[in-house]
């Protein structure tokens, strides 16, 4: 099993960081799927997707497409919420659950929101307000979940006017690190983590995110593979389901 969550995972590096997204939502979804356990789920996750997003906003930001002013009020409220979603322990069922309602976000996120082509327009005390509020949802998830919040946070940032399409990119790629880091500090405070497991799916990820971040930030156009890897979190939902019930 662990050697073919290898093969998996740099298959998912490598597709998500050409967007400038880490893949935590497919990570967790597999791992969901063959059974890992549920404390490991969340703190392997963010360490992976600290790695891609790592490798990706470095190349972001070499192609200049890193708007540190944009990414900075996201991160005034994403970086303590992830820090407590780290550091308070759930329950089996609770994890699940707030699983469960991540990933149908997730596959809204994918098959709906995907094709909204449209922008609001905020006022600037009204723009401040979204950004702290949707860094916080999104810090408190990574987490708590391992889903960094990039797979929302890129469609919303061209939605509502806030950047080009690489720009949200390369935010959506520095936010998952940062949250991921702050994350995965906390969850290696609680124990709730197994570097036996999580060091060969590290080198996996590390050699897709190489690949992925590079041609995507620097070579080819930014565009949504989500759909490819969609029916990974829709298994999982319907195994989360069968787990809660």
């Amino acid at each position: 099993m662990d050697h073919f969550l290898v093969v998996l995972f740099f298959f998912v590096a490598l597709l998500y960081s050409s967007v400038g997204l880490g893949g935590g939502s497919s990570y967790t979804a597999l791992m969901a799927i063959f059974g890992v356990h549920y404390e490991l789920i969340p703190t392997t996750s963010l360490l992976l997707n600290m790695i891609v997003t790592g490798i990706g906003s470095v190349n972001y930001w070499r192609g200049k497409h890193l708007r540190i002013k944009l990414i900075l009020l996201f991160l005034l409220t994403s970086i303590p919420m992830s820090y407590l979603g780290g550091i308070i322990p759930l329950s089996k069922e609770m994890f699940y659950i707030l699983l469960l309602i991540t990933l149908l976000f997730v596959v809204a996120r994918i098959y709906i929101w995907n094709n909204l082509r449209f922008h609001i327009s905020l006022s600037s005390m009204g723009r401040t307000i979204f950004i702290l509020l949707l860094g916080g949802a999104l810090g408190f998830v990574a987490g708590a979940v391992g889903i960094g919040g990039g797979i929302y946070l890129v469609p919303l940032i061209i939605i509502f006017g806030l950047g080009s399409e690489k720009e949200a990119a390369g935010t959506g790629a520095l936010f998952i690190f940062v949250n991921s880091l702050t994350g995965t500090i906390a969850r290696y405070q609680r124990g709730a983590y197994d570097f036996e497991f999580i060091l060969p799916l590290i080198a996996a990820v590390l050699a897709g995110g190489l690949i992925g971040s590079h041609f995507g930030a620097l070579k080819f156009r930014p565009v949504t593979i989500q759909k490819t890897l969609g029916f990974v979190v829709i298994i999982a939902i319907g195994l989360l389901i069968t787990k809660i019930v």
